[in-house]
């Protein structure tokens, strides 16, 4: 059966579109995905990303339990700091890709997708083994809602919670808003400065509106899954499913920043992953705009001399770049590199798009 957020009655008077998403129905759009984009890059956006699970990781091994689940060295977290890290199997394939932060000396909490949810936490239920540590799927529990967008920061303010006690990028609060507990983190899926609220459920309601009210004089809109999606893609960024699966390494996809390549403690997929950090992959994530009119979507075969190097991964209308842009794997014995051109078969013909840097646009994502 799909499942509703709090928030899906909202959504119904705000006459948003509805769609099944990950085992949810969830807003897609509310005006349209273009002006709820530029909207966010320009002024503030809000989402219900609730669908998103949390797990809660406490006890005295946790560091060293969570230090054999991902490639990132967890010990060089300090308290109330967020990580971006992927969970990895043996063959050094991407089960999730999700955000711990750490909350306090032994007391972590994973953000993971909603498609993964299910399987990462038997992942890690799987690999708890003789680890003294708790493993709490709270996701049930809490809503999370993100603010998003240049304004962000200010509605924040206007609600109470001001800008001199707002996490800086990447750091997570745990604190009140609207003298309600929460967890406020200064994250997001958009290339914009913003935050994402973690709350109970039973207050979800209340803040959503209030920030709607808040946001009024800022030009807030209500933002959908579509608008979310673009976003993420002008900025870059990965999405499971099509960027990172079970068959792709944090290498191939581009993640090597994310990873610390002196790490001493062992984790799972390590022997793979440190053979590519040394060897370098088959393959690689690649960022293109197109040059010539054509949409490149999912899927799409990439041809470099009349020869298939690859696949689109991602693709699109960019509304803040006016431009159609992608994301792909292409064999690295090529070698190509940043401004070659390679060519997207559309429909049985072929349109020029140029390889270029993951910097679509400027990212704005700093915070204080």
């Amino acid at each position: 059966m799909t499942k509703r957020t709090v928030l899906y009655e909202e959504h119904i008077k705000l006459k948003a579109k509805m769609v099944e998403f990950a085992g949810w129905e969830m807003p897609v759009q509310y005006t349209s995905i273009i002006e709820e984009h530029n909207n966010v890059r320009k002024n503030a956006g809000i989402f219900d990303i609730s669908h998103m699970g949390e797990i809660f990781v406490s006890g005295k091994d946790s560091l060293k339990y969570l230090q054999t689940l991902v490639a990132q060295d967890l010990s060089k977290l300090i308290n109330k700091r967020a990580r971006y890290c992927q969970f990895t199997n043996n063959q050094g394939g991407i089960i999730d890709d999700l955000f711990i932060y750490k909350l306090s000396n032994d007391y972590y909490l994973l953000i993971v997708n909603a498609a993964r949810l299910n399987i990462d936490y038997d992942w890690m239920i799987k690999n708890k083994k003789d680890f003294d540590i708790n493993i709490e799927n709270m996701s049930e529990t809490f809503s999370m809602i993100a603010l998003q967008g240049p304004k962000s920061s200010d509605i924040l303010d206007k609600i109470g919670y001001k800008k001199a006690i707002q996490p800086k990028t990447m750091y997570i609060c745990d604190t009140e808003i609207l003298g309600r507990n929460a967890y406020i983190s200064r994250t997001g899926y958009t290339g914009e400065d913003g935050f994402e609220i973690i709350i109970k459920n039973e207050n979800a309601k209340e803040l959503w509106l209030k920030l709607l009210e808040a946001g009024k004089e800022y030009n807030i809109l209500p933002v959908g899954l579509g608008a979310r999606d673009t976003l993420r893609l002008e900025a870059a960024m990965s999405l499971y499913g099509n960027e990172l699966n079970e068959t792709t390494t944090p290498i191939e996809a581009d993640l090597t920043w994310s990873i610390d390549k002196d790490k001493k403690e062992e984790y799972i997929g390590g022997t793979i992953i440190k053979q590519q950090l040394k060897e370098g992959a088959k393959r690689k994530l690649i960022a293109f705009r197109m040059t010539e009119r054509a949409i490149p979507r999912h899927e799409y075969e990439i041809y470099y001399n009349n020869e298939v190097i690859g696949y689109v991964t991602s693709g699109g209308y960019a509304p803040f770049l006016n431009q159609n842009i992608g994301l792909g794997y292409i064999n690295t014995s090529k070698n190509l590199k940043i401004n070659d051109i390679i060519q997207i078969k559309v429909r049985n013909k072929f349109y020029n798009a140029q390889i270029t840097n993951k910097n679509f646009i400027e990212k704005h994502n700093k915070g204080n």
